[in-house]
């Protein structure tokens, strides 16, 4: 009897997609060693092309040790700008050729195809779209199809690069069973480092492992990580929304003119936004900024940027259009701040900007807001705005 499965899920990634897209503008550095990231030694890899990745380099490692490594390898800034380009081509073509996608990261996507094999084979449907991404972008992809997410994914990752894979239903245990426990989403190098230690390389041992016992050792994960090791995931494919969107808006208690008072205000609330992306593993690619005024009038504008979560990207923006909106020079009500066209990612996009210190300060700050509360880890400006008060009869700051 022939098996079936009940869903057709793809899993597309963009191979290297920082580096793909640096070629795309230097044809001359195509099947060379290139790094993307920060030019000092204090720098740190965001991309690196698989030529590159022989030497032992990877993504955040930092860039003094992939130089050593390869001495030859050409060193590239990144384009947040291109990047984000280049992310939103590929996304319109897949919009305008499936009926349900996500859009995971800037450069990975799932697809849901259950029911198209009815029509045009799901492989053939999967390798047409392929090629046309190929062809529009110049962008090399790969992918996997199978039953379900966890298994396309790593399907993708085995299909790399610039290929394709079907694990036909039925087969995914026996997919899985040979790969290394790393190649398991939601096992880190901590999680990798914990299993060998137990003498746990491969997946097949997982997969006989009681589920129990991995619940003991890894917590709740534990059962998630034996499932998706078996194979098991009906976690489905998310609409992508370019809407989502996170906001934070203060109503003050008297309306006021005080520039220095609404300017902390909006560093307190995308300090707080950006932190909640960080946990949330989100980035941002828009940003709006929305005042009332004291006759009600309410006025937004926002802004295209590219793919980040962190403050010191994003305030300088929030900033700027501040000033632009801000131009009656009236009473203000309300001032808000919203982020929106969000995705799935983290710092990653970030190292070929920041340097490996910036992006610890980033982690040691974010477990600290964690353990002790979002309010506790300010920046000086964002702290003024707790620190003062208003006079109600003049708008300005007096001190507590």
């Amino acid at each position: 009897m022939l098996l079936t499965p009940s869903r057709n899920i793809v899993h597309m990634d963009l191979d290297s997609f920082f580096v793909s897209v640096s070629c795309l503008q230097h044809p001359e550095l195509k099947n060379k060693p290139v790094l993307i990231g920060g030019s000092s030694d204090r720098g740190v890899v965001a991309s690196c092309s698989y030529e590159a990745r022989k030497y032992g380099i990877h993504s955040a490692m930092s860039m003094k040790l992939a130089r050593r490594l390869c001495p030859e390898a050409v060193v590239l800034r990144g384009d947040y700008e291109l990047y984000s380009k280049y992310s939103e081509m590929v996304t319109d073509i897949i919009r305008d050729g499936v009926p349900l996608y996500e859009k995971s990261s800037i450069d990975e996507f799932y697809i849901d195809l259950t029911g198209m094999d009815k029509f045009f084979g799901c492989y053939q449907w999967a390798t047409e779209l392929r090629k046309k991404i190929t062809s529009e972008t110049g962008l090399p992809i790969s992918f996997g199809l199978s039953e379900n997410k966890t298994v396309s994914k790593v399907a993708t990752g085995e299909a790399k690069p610039n290929g394709q894979m079907k694990i036909d239903f039925g087969n995914e245990k026996s997919f899985l069973a040979p790969l290394r426990v790393e190649k398991i989403p939601m096992i880190g190098e901590k999680t990798a480092h914990l299993l060998h230690s137990m003498g746990v390389q491969k997946v097949l041992t997982l997969q006989q492992m009681p589920r129990e016992l991995l619940q003991r050792v890894l917590g709740d994960n534990g059962i998630s990580i034996w499932k998706k090791a078996n194979g098991i995931d009906t976690s489905p494919v998310e609409p992508y929304n370019e809407r989502k969107s996170i906001s934070s808006e203060e109503t003050f208690d008297s309306d006021t003119i005080d520039i220095s008072f609404l300017k902390a205000t909006l560093v307190s609330m995308t300090e707080k936004l950006a932190y909640q992306l960080r946990k949330e593993e989100k980035l941002t690619a828009c940003v709006t900024v929305k005042l009332r005024y004291s006759n009600f009038d309410t006025h937004t504008v926002q802004l295209r940027v590219p793919y980040t979560n962190c403050d010191h990207h994003l305030i300088p923006r929030v900033k700027e259009l501040f000033e632009k909106l801000y131009e009656r020079r009236m009473l203000i009500r309300l001032i808000g701040v919203r982020f929106s066209h969000l995705v799935a990612g983290g710092y990653q996009i970030n190292l070929f900007e920041d340097s490996s210190e910036l992006i610890q300060l980033y982690q040691a700050m974010d477990k600290m807001r964690k353990r002790f509360g979002s309010d506790k880890v300010k920046r000086a400006t964002g702290m003024e705005m707790t620190r003062r008060s208003f006079n109600p009869f003049n708008g300005k700051k007096t001190d507590d």
